[in-house]
């Protein structure tokens, strides 16, 4: 009987030990992967939901997400998040979390808005016409750039008006209406209202004058989703959009107000001359003359 080599048996040895060791690893990482698919059952958009959408049961639906995949706030009970409203869009199968709901004793009407203003940031309404307004084309999330038309500064010539691009990539928070005084009666204009920084939002108020005093005149100019580049322009005029040289601007500089004159100080009247007689004195053949005042009655 042949013995067996002792190196065959030792290959295979090995062979056993490490397919013993492979097959046990493999049951043990399948049994916790499994355990980690399972997961937890929350809830979820069960279709594209809206800014400002009320959600009930059509738009919930349970799912299942593994626990270390969940964000902060998820909700295991739909119960819970029916009623609410959403402040910010969700797609299908987005996990419902409570930063994008409603707080539970927010406002429901009206009060929308002060959830979606980024934090630092303010909300500006501008109104618009069809035209500037892109004709209805600008809705929530798009980004525009803003121009303002007005006169310019120095110019004469209230007519003589500069187009310049004034802020850039400002993200819309809302289109709606809104209520304007147009000869002593109300008309109804579309409405934008624009995300912007504190130090934008009084760029854009002092270039339409505030409060509706109109100085200028705003178009919006909406942006490709994915084009946020900045760009450098030196603004518009009719003479530059037509190729013709522009003109001078003479600005007058104010003058002071020349100091006023003094009068000069009026001499003091000369003493009034007195009334005198003359005589003639003839002495020894010498003529003199004598005067004497006249004596005043």
């Amino acid at each position: 009987m042949t013995r067996p080599n002792p190196v065959t048996i030792a290959i295979t040895l090995a062979l056993l030990l490490a397919g013993s060791a492979s097959f046990w690893s493999y049951k043990y990482l399948k049994e916790q992967s499994s355990a980690r698919i399972q997961g937890v059952s929350i809830a979820a958009a069960a279709k594209d939901i809206a800014i400002g959408t009320k959600l009930d049961a059509g738009h919930i639906k349970l799912a299942t997400w593994p626990k270390e995949a969940l964000a902060l706030g998820y909700q295991t009970d739909a119960k819970k998040v029916s009623g609410r409203v959403a402040v910010r869009p969700m797609s299908a199968g987005d996990i419902i979390t409570e930063a994008k709901l409603m707080p539970q004793d927010g406002a429901t009407n009206g009060g929308i808005m002060t959830y979606i203003v980024p934090q630092g940031h303010r909300a500006v309404t501008v109104s618009v016409n069809e035209v500037a307004g892109v004709a209805g084309f600008i809705t929530p999330g798009s980004r525009v750039d803003i121009v303002l038309t007005t006169p310019r500064p120095g110019a004469a010539d209230k007519e003589d008006k500069i187009s310049k691009i004034i802020l850039q990539n400002v993200p819309v928070l809302a289109s709606g209406q809104g209520t304007e005084q147009k000869e002593g009666k109300p008309v109804i204009v579309p409405t934008v209202t624009l995300d912007l920084t504190p130090e934008d939002a009084e760029k854009l108020i002092v270039g339409v004058g505030g409060n509706g005093a109109n100085k200028g005149a705003l178009q919006l100019l909406l942006r490709n989703v994915i084009d946020t580049a900045a760009v450098d322009t030196k603004g518009a005029t009719i003479p530059k959009a037509l190729n013709l040289p522009e003109p001078r601007i003479v600005r007058v500089a104010a003058r002071k107000a020349a100091p006023a004159r003094k009068a000069p100080a009026s001499k003091p009247a000369p003493p009034p001359v007195q009334a005198k007689f003359t005589v003639e004195v003839i002495k020894g053949g010498v003529k003199t003359t004598r005067e004497f005042p006249l004596a005043n009655n």
